[in-house]
């Protein structure tokens, strides 16, 4: 499916947590939207796995959807569950570890 198809069945209403399913020992993602202001991806993580601390050179928003991570921001480890939300600053370290299996969004702001 091409991208031009994927973003037209999500013009209409879709339950969130199913756009993609988790897989063993994976991190499974899916762009949403590309475009020059930004991106919306969608994750899953197994249990245990995550993203290696690294700097953003644009805010980013992550939305969890199911599950909860240990997402770390400059340092500082934040406990982040279903329906909880975090701001990730530019140029600030940060990294993403499952706790248990989970799906977010990651809407990233280029500015």
């Amino acid at each position: 499916m091409d991208k031009s198809s994927d973003l037209f069945y999500f013009t209409k209403p879709t339950q969130s947590k199913h756009i993609a399913d988790y897989q063993q020992d994976s991190i499974v993602s899916k762009t949403l939207i590309d475009k020059r202001n930004g991106t919306v991806t969608f994750f899953a993580f197994e249990e245990n796995q995550g993203l290696t601390e690294h700097i953003s050179s644009f805010d980013t928003i992550v939305i969890i959807l199911d599950g909860e991570a240990d997402i770390k921001i400059n340092g500082k480890k934040h406990i982040v569950k279903e329906g909880e939300m975090i701001v990730m600053p530019a140029s600030k370290p940060h990294s993403v570890k499952a706790r248990v299996k989970f799906k977010m969004f990651l809407i990233m702001i280029k500015s």
